[in-house]
């Protein structure tokens, strides 16, 4: 599974950071880093990722089809 991130979207809100910690952070300037950019998120951490990608207020994350 891949997240794709519209950064322009993003507003800084950090709901993503709170549902999923080792995938999204937000540095001092509220500036979204996502960890898998480009890469698969490990099983693992997939149920964190789609609960991360539903509580973004602004639906800057999404699960390419």
């Amino acid at each position: 599974m891949k997240i794709s991130v519209d950064y322009a979207r993003c507003e800084g809100h950090g709901m993503c950071a709170d549902q999923a910690p080792l995938l999204f952070s937000l540095d001092e300037d509220a500036e979204l880093t996502y960890h898998f950019d480009g890469a698969d998120v490990p099983d693992e951490h997939q149920p964190a990722a789609r609960a991360a990608v539903n509580a973004c207020p602004v639906a800057a994350l999404r699960v390419p089809s």
